[in-house]
């Protein structure tokens, strides 16, 4: 929670749900009449069907909008919500927060009827992205620190019941998270974007301070353009970013 309470602030102007990755999750989600966000934030991705939400921070329930399902102030570990009362419980790009994982996970199956879907992403994957492995090792290193990994997930909800999809990243993205700006690379000169993403806001600024320096010069005299003209021509980007779908029953 107190990550969120001091960083979580501008989460309801950068981190605005993409559609092209909503639909993802809503396709995903389509069949269940009932759903419980879990680790909720500011309400981004919740669909229609959602009766519930959790999330421990109050600084991002008070970003929600006044449309939005009703708000509890809890954490994954300890779900204030009956066993199978709902269709399906989703955690979109919070499982890194969470004090115990295998309790979290637990929490969500506990409470699902048919199906646990969670987004997240795989560090071996985003480590390459340029931005860390070019300009911010140190928020790279951050990045990998709090990263759950894919095989973890899948082992707790189940090998046998798990599928995985792959979500690029569209050049486009509204949401900010890490990888967003991948061909935007001036945003991430921007405070107000470094203040929502983990990776920034984890990270001491002492140890980005030179690299985002090195980035404002390359963008300035051209270096990162020819350097990377290859992905400024794609329209998305594979970073890591996958959504696992589990199965109950």
């Amino acid at each position: 929670m107190a990550c969120y309470d001091q960083t979580g602030s501008t989460y309801s102007l950068t981190r605005r749900p993409d559609p092209r990755i909503a639909a993802v999750i809503d396709r995903a989600l389509h069949d269940a009449a009932s759903v419980a966000n879990i680790g909720a934030g500011a309400g981004s991705y919740e669909p229609s069907q959602t009766v519930v939400a959790v999330e421990p921070s109050r600084v991002m329930i008070s970003q929600r909008p006044v449309t939005a399902a009703p708000a509890v102030q809890a954490t994954a570990e300890s779900l204030p919500i009956h066993t199978d009362a709902v269709d399906a419980a989703m955690a979109v790009l919070t499982v890194h927060h969470w004090t115990d994982i295998a309790v979290g996970v637990s929490e969500l199956l506990r409470v699902a009827r048919r199906r646990v879907v969670i987004l997240t992403w795989d560090s071996t994957v985003f480590r390459d992205f340029w931005l860390v492995r070019e300009y911010l090792p140190a928020a790279g290193e951050t990045d990998a620190r709090l990263a759950v990994p894919i095989g973890t997930l899948i082992s707790l909800l189940g090998e046998d019941r798990v599928s995985v999809v792959s979500i690029p990243v569209p050049h486009d993205c509204c949401d900010g998270f890490g990888g967003a700006y991948w061909r935007r690379p001036h945003a991430y000169l921007d405070e107000a974007v470094q203040a929502s993403m983990s990776l920034f806001a984890l990270t001491p600024k002492s140890r980005l301070e030179g690299g985002l320096a090195g980035l404002r010069s390359d963008l300035a005299n051209g270096a990162w353009q020819q350097r990377h003209a290859d992905i400024m021509r794609e329209s998305e980007l594979d970073l890591g970013y996958r959504l696992l779908i589990g199965d109950i029953g």
